[in-house]
């Protein structure tokens, strides 16, 4: 999912970009209004992160213009200005929500995993609601997983690899397949990037991290989720 971030001081829309990044999600930055708007009708994002006080184009401004062509996109205003007023012009004006400048990341986490939600209900990226992963059913839509009674969170990028893993089941996914599927054809991963995901979303979905069953390590190679086993075959020489 591409998230457009619109702002102009420089610190803030680099923290935005890092923070939301490590969550799974594709950033597109726009320093001003007119870069913003330039960059939504060109890389057609699938939510917006949007400063109100910003030079060429206020955030207004650039609301109204996208709401002129599309109703749907989701649209939160991020802004210094929190008198009521300003709130209800921004909602008026089609935003979804409107969160008030200092704000938490782990706040802003939460509102946009809602609307990460929303959005992939109706995305074709997504066409199943749920598959199996060993005792988990996960479900896309919902960025969760359950096991029994027990909901564990995950992020958009932890469900496209499990994904992956999914749809090539008993078959080794190289590292390349999954950082195809999780991060774009167009990214250039970190070599450690990968493992560190993969690290933490064994700590999230595997019984015991020390011995996992669900992810299993094909060393030299990449990955592999296991479904059936096979007596006699040598298949988990060399993993862990």
């Amino acid at each position: 999912m591409k998230i457009l971030v619109a702002e102009d001081d420089t610190h803030i829309r680099q923290g935005l970009v890092d923070a939301l990044e490590r969550e799974g999600y594709t950033l597109i930055a726009a320093e001003n209004g007119a870069v913003a708007l330039a960059r939504y009708q060109k890389e057609k994002p699938d939510f917006i992160l949007l400063d109100i006080m910003m030079p060429e184009l206020d955030g207004y401004s650039v609301c109204r213009e996208i709401r002129r062509h599309d109703e749907q996109i989701p649209i939160v205003f991020l802004s210094a200005k929190d008198a009521e007023i300003d709130r209800v012009v921004g909602l008026e004006l089609g935003a979804d929500d409107y969160i008030s400048k200092p704000f938490g990341i782990h706040e802003l986490r939460a509102r946009i995993k809602t609307i990460a939600r929303r959005c992939l209900r109706r995305s074709a990226e997504q066409p199943d609601s749920h598959f199996p992963f060993g005792d988990l059913i996960v479900y896309p839509n919902e960025l969760c997983a359950l096991r029994g009674e027990q909901r564990l969170e995950l992020s958009l990028r932890e469900v496209r690899i499990l994904n992956c893993l999914y749809q090539h089941r008993n078959k080794v996914v190289t590292r390349d397949m999954l950082f195809d599927a999780a991060w774009g054809y167009d990214y250039a991963p970190n070599s450690r990037t990968l493992d560190q995901h993969i690290s933490r979303l064994r700590k999230v979905i595997e019984h015991h991290v020390s011995d996992p069953q669900l992810i299993r390590t094909v060393h030299g190679m990449g990955y592999r989720y296991q479904v059936l086993a096979h007596p006699g075959a040598e298949e988990s020489r060399g993993d862990n």
